[in-house]
């Protein structure tokens, strides 16, 4: 099959490249636009609680309004609020109402705004923008009006000695919007430096550098439309970060596919075969393995629809676009290019004619072949220790926490605290509904009861519905919503006492966006125990096949599965125990796992498609261990390098979430690169034998491979 791929790209190069630009131009000419949401609550189910109590206020107080931004005076030299200030801040709030009902912006997304009285310290005081109806805060229409907002307030309170900051659902969602599309800026730039140049050390040629850039910029535009097209079809939800990511796996994976592709065709080169002929080579040889290690990560981001969260239903699906068209382009249209570029590709270094002594990695795989239960061990050791710490993982809810901590928003959430209960910017809203009018004494009784419950510092009182049969509450939590204090909170105490207090005959929803966290605390649980093993059995299926064997994938996913826990038990270790924040997000586990999974697949492929190359030449299994850690040890450590180094780039943004998921990822491949596929997995397959390849016969030479048919045919 791939050696046909071969045949017609090789002859008909011209022919691939125009038809991958003609494609780019007519995606980019007629695919929507690629959005975004950070709307939490988007992506749950509607058996939820707090999605529940999100219907119920829709349908009973359609007039109600939810915080869309939350305005924080405070003087400029910290001291306290006077009653004069207090008469300012109420002017400045009744301007920008009437600015919002006035400016076509403003009034599509705010209802209107409002003063609040001074805290009882008279620190600080608040004004309130409501969200218009059908209004969530967290699209970009919503992130446009917010600037708006802070761009109108900005002249009203100059010269008064008061200062303004704005947060809430609208201004933080466009700070961070604005702190994803800076570290979309910063980790592109980082990601074409470190490519170039680690391409540049490798390889010594100006077109090789320039290839990755050349495929996958052609690759991109066709990968994000597809992707929006798939979004508006299936109505998925995107997460913000989805952009930046796409980027940087697009990138790595494709630039690791381009090394695998070209260390084969440069290694035929130096036997003498003609650049077409090194080509059809390279992809009879690379192609089945690149195909199978692309599927392998296709399958595993496509797990993710068994998702109970709509957040990983639409990443899994866009990762899975974006590595599918970019192993596609892997596949025809790099060997196109280079079949057109033949021998000048290399320019202008020479010394592509000679091989490479590969001391270093002829040393490694000598000593390895040797003594693989040594290597085996101390590789299986150092995981297993690492991994020790991953029990320790705090997962976390906190989205704000991750905004850099000089953005407005965060700024404004630190000066209110001053003065008011964290809470106070997002309070939960409970409902309470009945098939009859609702009687006030009894709302007055379930006021009292969830007051008393731990984590609600205030409780306001009932609110009913035009026809009497609903009522809302608004609580202000104690602790920042996003805290795990308030999670435990509304998971625990404020929770039971709703439903425990609710009187006969009602129902009492717990909402709001703590509400939203604790669900979906609850649906990662589910997801755990369904997308892990989904992707791991899909994987080792793909395995199977390729290597016909039914032993060897069992022991590659268990070196999988210890790089999975021992990146997040560094990742642990790093961020909470050495750098000290009190936890994870919870998004990073299945991040880690699929990208572990997936991409560390791509590289015990390499290494045992290698080894079983080798064996079938005669090898003994451990010399053929050897042998494979000696060539594609080079391609494996270059790979690995590279698209560790592309994740490490989201180290230079400055949200936490995407830190903390620089670190992770970069770790994982340098764990699967170095450790796993160079290590581990030829020492265990080494140790195993021939049974490594049981019941298939993987590993056997031309010469047995006759005698065995002939042998079964005689019978």
């Amino acid at each position: 099959m791939f050696a046909a791929l071969g045949r017609f790209v090789t002859r008909f190069p011209w022919y691939v490249v125009g038809a991958w630009v003609v494609l780019m131009v007519l995606v980019i000419s007629f695919a929507p636009a690629l959005t975004s949401t950070q709307d939490e609550s988007a992506f749950l189910p509607k058996h939820y609680e707090s999605i529940k109590a999100a219907q119920v206020q829709e349908d009973e107080f359609p007039a109600q309004t939810q915080p869309g931004a939350i305005l924080v005076f405070s003087k400029t030299d910290g001291g306290k609020l006077t009653a004069a200030d207090s008469a300012t801040v109420e002017k400045i709030v009744g301007q920008l109402d009437s600015k919002i009902k006035d400016e076509k912006v403003l009034k599509k997304i705010f209802a209107g705004a409002t003063s609040q009285p001074a805290s009882e310290n008279k620190l600080v005081q608040l004004g309130v923008a409501g969200l218009a109806k059908n209004q969530t805060g967290f699209d970009t229409a919503a992130m446009d009006a917010a600037k708006e907002l802070r761009k109108e307030a900005k002249p009203l309170v100059k010269d008064t000695g008061l200062r303004l900051q704005m947060t809430g659902t609208a201004p933080q969602s466009l700070d961070s919007q604005e702190s994803s599309d800076k570290t979309l800026q910063i980790v592109f730039l980082a990601t074409i430096i470190l490519i170039v140049g680690l391409l540049a050390l490798i390889f010594r040629s100006v077109l090789i550098c320039l290839l990755p850039l050349l495929t996958v910029g052609i690759a991109t535009p066709i990968a994000n439309g597809f992707v929006a097209w798939a979004n508006d079809i299936f109505d998925l939800k995107a997460d913000s970060s989805i952009t930046v990511i796409m980027v940087v796996v697009m990138y790595g994976v494709g630039t690791d596919y381009i090394l695998f592709l070209l260390f084969r065709y440069r290694e035929r080169l130096r036997l003498g075969d003609e650049p077409r002929d090194a080509m059809l080579s390279a992809m009879h040889r690379a192609g089945e393995a690149i195909a199978s290690a692309g599927g392998a990560v296709i399958v595993a981001f496509m797990a993710l629809i068994l998702s109970s969260l709509s957040i990983f239903r639409s990443i899994g699906p866009s990762l899975a676009i974006a590595v599918g068209v970019t192993l596609l382009a892997a596949l025809t249209l790099v060997p196109a290019l280079v079949t057109l570029l033949a021998r000048p590709l290399f320019w202008p270094s020479k010394n592509w004619r000679k091989e490479p002594e590969g001391a270093r990695f002829a040393a490694i795989g000598d000593s390895l072949g040797r003594r693989p239960a040594v290597f085996a061990a101390a590789s299986g050791l150092v995981l297993a220790a690492l991994a020790v710490f991953a029990l320790g993982f705090n997962p976390t809810f906190d989205f704000n926490s991750s905004l850099p901590k000089d953005v407005e928003s965060t700024k404004a959430l630190t000066t209110l605290q001053k003065g008011l209960p964290p809470g106070s910017t997002d309070p939960l809203r409970v409902m309470v509904t009945s098939d009859q009018p609702l009687d006030q004494g009894q709302l007055s009784a379930f006021q009292q009861k969830l007051s008393e419950a731990k984590g609600a510092a205030q409780v306001s009182p009932a609110e009913v519905s035009p026809n009497g049969k609903a009522a809302a509450f608004s609580v202000v939590l104690k602790d920042d919503p996003g805290s795990e204090a308030s999670i435990a909170n509304v998971k625990g105490p404020i929770r039971t006492a709703a439903h425990e207090a609710a009187p006969e005959g009602t129902h009492a929803y717990v909402g709001g966006t703590t509400s939203v966290f604790v669900d979906m605390q609850k649906a990662m649980a589910r997801d755990y125990k369904v997308v892990f093993p989904v992707a791991a059995i899909v994987i080792m299926l793909i395995l199977a096949l390729l290597l016909r064997s039914l032993v060897a994938p069992l022991y590659l996913m268990v070196s999988v599965g210890l790089g999975f826990a021992a990146t997040l038990g560094a990742t642990v270790l790093l961020i909470q125990h050495i750098k000290g924040d009190s936890g994870l997000i919870f998004l990073l586990p299945i991040y880690i796992y699929l990208f572990v999974v997936a991409l560390g697949t791509d590289y015990n492929i390499l290494m045992i498609a290698r080894l079983r190359e080798e064996a079938r030449e005669g090898k003994h299994p451990r010399a053929a261990a050897a042998e494979a850690v000696k060539h594609a040890g080079p391609t494996i450590a270059a790979a690995g390098l590279i698209l560790a180094g592309t994740f490490a780039t989201f180290m230079l943004g400055g949200n936490s979430f995407i830190v903390s998921l620089g670190f992770a990822l970069s770790f994982g491949i340098f764990v699967a690169a170095f450790v796993m596929s160079m290590f581990f997995t030829p020492a265990l397959t080494a140790l195993i034998g021939h049974a490594a390849w049981w019941p298939g016969h993987g590993d056997e030479t031309a010469a047995e491979h006759e005698a065995r048919v002939e042998a079964k045919a005689a019978v």
